[in-house]
């Protein structure tokens, strides 16, 4: 095999698992493009919204604040955060790509309806305990609504949306294997 033949062969596979990802075989690379578009844009400017309307507080007003802590997050988290967003906005591209069905445009819609409700809530950063309950409350049920109607559309997307499931089995394997080697107390 020469190495002409390997390399279309490597493209074959990239494209084919590409589209796989995606969702996006029998679209049309321009749908497909949109779709990014559309999601990635979306997904954008409901993070710019947000991000442009948190203004953080002065150090002296937090260290004297026994409120909760509302403002972008630092270290770890600001890592999570965006890998979540783009699981979903990944998720909307794979909806985007499924076949024109009826519930196709009210899924997306979905999705929409909770970028931006998660955008006003960071916006408005909720202190009281109502307001955050609120908050946590819409935002997981809009994220399991949109998770459950992708989920219609394209099994791959409904799991990319609700990648909870597998955090959860994961956690689960390692609390047996960390009772396995605890002594038995008797």
């Amino acid at each position: 095999m020469s190495i002409d033949d390997t390399l279309d062969e490597t493209l074959d596979d990239v494209r084919e698992a590409a589209s796989e990802f995606l969702n996006s075989e029998g679209r049309s690379l321009g749908h497909v493009v949109l779709g990014a578009a559309v999601t990635a844009g979306f997904a954008l400017l409901a993070t710019a919204l947000a991000t442009h309307t948190i203004k953080p507080r002065p150090a002296a007003l937090r260290a004297h604040d026994d409120g909760p802590i509302t403002e972008r997050p630092r270290g770890a988290l600001s890592l999570i955060l965006p890998a979540v967003f783009s699981a979903t906005t990944l998720s909307a591209l794979r909806v985007w790509n499924a076949p024109a069905l009826p519930g196709r445009n009210r899924t997306l819609g979905l999705w929409a309806l909770a970028q931006g409700v998660n955008a006003l809530w960071l916006a408005a950063r909720p202190s009281s305990l109502r307001g955050q309950m609120a908050a946590a409350m819409t935002s997981a049920g809009l994220a399991a609504a949109f998770a459950h109607q992708a989920r219609t559309l394209d099994v791959g997307a409904g799991k990319m949306a609700a990648p909870t499931g597998t955090g959860v089995r994961l956690v689960n394997q390692v609390e047996r294997k960390i009772d396995e080697h605890r002594p038995t107390v008797h």
